[in-house]
């Protein structure tokens, strides 16, 4: 007889589904997609990015981030320019059009964080974020 164990891979999509209820109306609000938001958030927190790094900070497939920052770029939310000594590196950096629609975000952002810990404790939220960045850590 088999037993049955639990999906860590399922778990953690589900678990994402619940915490991004919080986020989307927000995201839909403004008009960004799950993916534009993390770009605008990544590029705040770490300032000008080369696309490969900013790609996998955030999650998306290179080509996937083409389409993302030409859409991003076309909005005025964010600024590209490529490296004189190689045209081929692509620098991204957040537009002040996109520093603005980061400002106007972060309340709601942060009150969704709020209510995320207030139902789930500020202990279980630490602890589970400690986990999730041990997590991220493993090798295969």
């Amino acid at each position: 007889m088999s037993t049955s164990r639990a999906s860590l891979t399922l778990t953690l999509l589900q678990a994402r589904e619940s915490a991004m209820r919080f986020f989307r109306p927000q995201l839909n609000l403004h008009g960004l997609t799950e993916q534009q938001w993390r770009v605008i958030r990544i590029l705040r927190q770490h300032g000008e990015l080369e696309s490969h790094k900013l790609a996998r900070l955030a999650c998306i497939l290179k080509p996937s981030m083409s389409g993302v920052l030409v859409r991003l770029e076309r909005d005025g939310l964010v600024r590209r320019r490529k490296l004189a000594e190689d045209q081929r590196r692509v620098l991204v950096s957040l537009a002040e059009k996109g520093e603005q629609c980061f400002e106007s975000m972060s309340v709601e952002m942060e009150n969704n964080y709020r209510r995320i810990q207030q139902q789930l404790g500020p202990e279980k939220l630490l602890t589970l974020l400690e986990l999730l960045q041990e997590l991220k850590g493993i090798k295969p």
